[in-house]
């Protein structure tokens, strides 16, 4: 199926691994154009490498993906990213970051620093970009929050926070475009396959030094029981989704929180 994204602009953030470089290979597959984000040039050179790969899916030469050096997750950083790409179709918030903690230990920089990282960076592209949408009449902003969102975990209480706050901004955003070409949604992971994903199942985990497959397990019975997959998510599969919505096919949804977390939330909410 042709998503009609050739010749779209998108810009990708937290692209140099896990769901944001599935998310911008996809794209690029699609036709997009697109442009990636991060903090190690090192990583951006191996991410625009794969998504140079994907591009050529339909056909595309090399160089249909650029890299910027900056961190949107600082003011100084959205502000260079900004410099460089004035305008994009395509915005994809998906810079975040996650740590297990028990609630008592949360310190007030962990509850503002994860805040900064998950909430203030997307906001800070979207109050650029979003009004430039409008003016154009289409566009695409798209938040990657959680099924944690909804389903607050109690070893993350502040991860949790920082992706409710996310789908706050996506449907106040939303609100605004009634009656334009231009939607703002969230999409809803739920645990997807990746080093960190991993890591962090060992950690919480009893059985630290069992198979990993024993790992996933025990993870899914004693912290994900409502799971109706019962296995990690791979990041092509949200990517997917996520290109399915940026398109011209998404245009219907809007406003909306999409669950592609396996079915960890049982309920409508």
């Amino acid at each position: 199926m042709d998503l009609e994204l050739t010749g779209k602009t998108a810009l990708v953030t937290g692209a140099t691994a896990g769901i944001g470089l599935a998310i911008a290979e996809r794209l690029a597959a699609e036709g997009a154009l697109v442009t990636i984000c991060g903090r190690s040039q090192a990583k951006l050179d191996a991410a625009v490498e794969c998504v140079s790969q994907k591009g050529q899916g339909k056909g595309q030469a090399k160089g249909q993906v650029k890299a910027i050096l900056a961190d949107p997750a600082t003011a100084e950083g959205a502000a260079t990213l900004i410099a460089a790409v004035p305008e994009t179709d395509i915005l994809i918030n998906n810079l975040g970051i996650y740590e297990a903690k028990p609630f008592t230990e949360i310190t007030d920089a962990d509850w503002h620093h994860l805040f900064e990282v998950n909430v203030v960076s997307g906001a800070r592209l979207a109050r650029h970009y979003f009004p430039r949408m409008l003016a154009k009449n289409w566009g695409r902003v798209i938040f990657i929050a959680s099924e944690s969102a909804l389903a607050i975990p109690q070893e993350m209480i502040h991860y949790g926070m920082t992706k409710t706050a996310q789908l706050a901004i996506s449907r106040g955003l939303a609100e605004q475009t009634r009656g334009t070409g231009v939607t703002v949604n969230s999409v809803l992971p739920g645990p997807t396959r990746s080093e960190g994903i991993v890591e962090f199942i060992r950690s919480v985990v009893d059985n630290k030094d069992a198979p990993e497959p024993e790992r996933e397990a025990e993870f899914f019975a004693k912290m994900r029981p409502l799971s109706l997959i019962r296995r990690l998510i791979e990041a092509e599969e949200i990517a997917a989704q996520v290109a399915l919505l940026a398109s011209p096919f998404g245009a219907i949804t809007n406003g909306a929180a999409i669950r592609v977390e396996g079915g960890i939330i049982p309920t409508i909410a």
